[in-house]
């Protein structure tokens, strides 16, 4: 049973032409004209709630018309509710109709004309005449002015630096709004409590852990990459705050869980001041810092391993920045160390092979001279010496696969071409003869044999 009046179909029929309809069609239009009008009805309240009104108006109606795809009603725009008036044109045929406003034309010619709308235009002002704002409208005041000097910059600009400035007191507006819930507020100052804990070890590894495993910390990703960059620039001569920082990365790196691509490009320049920094700690103990260095190296490797797919460039660009400080020789042997243990966890043996070994016989040179001279930078030069001993070390794992040569039997090569003696003047041409001496000190025939594979 429809709720839509069969004798409206009837009069409509007649209307267009056709005299008597069956039941059963009036029937069927019946449904679909209800039909139809609920659909109306339910997108034009849609447009009302979307409104936060009340009340429904024939804008409403006309944009539901075209949301279905037909030709809405003309004449209908008005804000103003319509009022409808009632005319009888016979007993029980009422005919609704709205009513006109009526219009007093003495009143509307007497009534005063109304303002005319100014043109658009385009006006030009000075910002400054020779470095002085001048006091016209268009500038802000000197009120404003005087807001903008109070607002917190440099080490202000940013709470955790503002403490070490010693202005614990100033408040700063994010520039952006990120609501952080107050269990991973709680979060993030546990665990950067439990980092510069030096008393309790447990309570550091906790923490690490935790964030080696932990699920759900995506959030607080830019918050430690932030944390991380602030501790490593304003404490260089804390080895152990330094080495936290370095726990921490590589703990968040080992999280599967978190999303760490769109923050390496900022990862990477506090892990290359730990590992090429000139100056890393106090000089009371000059070994002191190479853990730090070694650590460093691991965390761009993992780096690369993981994320140069994603970013080709990352690769060659670390290779650029550590041959260009390895080739220095105003840099410290300290930066000289980090430049070539970087190259060996970045580019692996062939950047070994390709970059480093062709340019040991200059820089055996320089080792020479600290060492003849016995400067205080012996003992650098002595960790310099070493780092390049562990580099080429890993030239002999493909010969330990059986790669380029005979297979070894307990680091000895079963195929020896050659005397000693042919072999002893290779290694120091290709090496120099402060590098190639020690690696001939080191009594390893294995290494000779895979320095002096092509």
């Amino acid at each position: 049973m429809s709720v839509w009046n069969p004798d409206n179909i009837r009069d409509v029929a007649e209307s267009v032409g056709v005299p008597s309809l069956g039941d059963d069609v009036v029937h069927a239009f019946s449904s679909d004209v209800e039909y139809r009008l609920s659909q109306v009805l339910e997108q034009a309240l849609r447009f009302m709630r979307h409104a936060k009104r009340t009340t429904l108006f024939t804008q409403d109606i006309s944009q539901a018309l075209r949301v279905l795809n037909v030709e809405p009603l003309y004449g209908y725009e008005s804000t103003r509710p319509l009022r409808f008036g009632e005319a009888s044109i016979g007993p029980g045929q009422p005919l609704f109709y709205v009513e006109d406003e009526e219009v007093d034309f003495e009143k509307l010619i007497n009534a005063p004309l109304p303002k005319v709308p100014r043109e658009m235009s385009f006006t030009a002002h000075w910002l400054a005449v020779e470095g002085v704002q001048p006091s016209i409208p268009q500038n802000p005041t000197s009120a404003d002015s005087r807001n903008q000097e109070l607002v917190p910059k440099g080490s202000g600009a940013n709470a955790n630096l503002s403490a070490i400035s010693g202005n614990d007191n100033v408040t700063v507006k994010p520039l952006v709004k990120h609501v952080l819930s107050k269990e991973l507020q709680l979060y993030f100052e546990k665990i950067a409590t439990a980092l510069l804990d030096e008393s309790n070890e447990e309570y550091r590894i906790a923490a690490l852990a935790s964030l080696r495993s932990d699920p759900g910390l995506h959030q607080l990703v830019p918050y430690f990459v932030q944390y991380i960059a602030e501790k490593v620039t304003h404490q260089l001569k804390d080895l152990f705050i330094l080495t936290q920082m370095m726990q921490l990365t590589s703990a968040m790196l080992d999280n599967e869980s978190l999303y760490v691509d769109p923050y390496v490009a900022s990862i990477i320049p506090p892990v290359l001041t730990c590992l090429v920094g000139s100056r890393l700690g106090s000089d009371a103990n000059r070994l002191a810092h190479y853990p730090l260095r070694n650590l460093a190296s691991s965390i761009l490797g993992l780096i690369c391993k993981k994320y140069s797919k994603s970013s080709s460039k990352l690769r060659p660009r670390l290779c650029r920045t550590f041959l260009k400080n390895f080739l220095d020789p105003l840099k410290s042997f300290a930066v000289h160390y980090g430049a070539i243990i970087g190259l060996s966890a970045v580019g692996g043996k062939e950047v070994v092979r390709v970059i480093i070994m062709p340019n040991l016989k200059e820089y055996g040179k320089l080792l020479q001279e600290a060492f003849e001279q016995d400067l205080p930078s012996k003992v650098d030069a002595e960790m310099v010496v070493g780092a390049i001993l562990g580099v080429l070390e890993t030239l002999k794992e493909d010969r330990i696969r059986g790669v380029g040569g005979g297979l070894l039997t307990n680091g000895q090569d079963t195929e020896m071409d050659g005397g000693e003696g042919d072999k002893e003047q290779k290694v120091r041409e290709k090496l120099g003869d402060f590098v190639g001496g020690r690696v001939l000190q080191a009594g390893k025939m294995d290494l000779v044999d895979a320095v002096l594979e092509d």
